[in-house]
């Protein structure tokens, strides 16, 4: 279980991923992507339809539709995803979950926690889908 992000947001994810990871011209439905990665149909529909409500995950009705990336994947960031799911109060607000915290009134780990939000936000904001292509296919053989 991931201590920033909810399993929402890690499954949509691994649904960018594994869509960056396919032919671009096609479409997957959400059973498909539910199979490929092991996640329950109903959930990552729902997970899909906010990436669709962002504008990163596209999607088409009928018999041959389903899912596609709406972007080009070296334009779509990490940090794009946890935002279209989760939000970024994780990256605002006290892990403790204080409501005054800050630097001037900080909870007993807003300086470690700091460092590692910043990090966290610094890295999410500078990668995007496509460096994981090769990684993401690799991991979906395991599956």
């Amino acid at each position: 279980m991931s201590v920033i992000f909810s399993k929402k947001c890690e499954y949509g994810l691994q649904a960018i991923l594994y869509l960056a990871s396919r032919n671009e011209k096609e479409y997957f439905s959400a059973r498909e992507i539910a199979r490929d990665l092991k996640i329950p149909k109903e959930f990552i529909s729902k997970i899909l339809q906010s990436l669709v409500n962002f504008g990163i995950v596209g999607s088409k009705k009928g018999k041959n539709g389903g899912f596609y990336l709406a972007k080009n994947p070296n334009k779509i960031r990490l940090i794009d995803v946890v935002e279209a799911i989760d939000g970024l109060d994780a990256f605002t607000t006290c892990i403790l979950g204080f409501p005054d915290c800050s630097s001037d009134v900080p909870c007993p780990v807003h300086s470690e926690w700091g460092k590692l939000r910043t990090m966290a936000f610094d890295m999410l904001s500078s990668e995007t889908i496509d460096q994981f292509t090769e990684k993401t296919l690799r991991k979906l053989n395991q599956l």
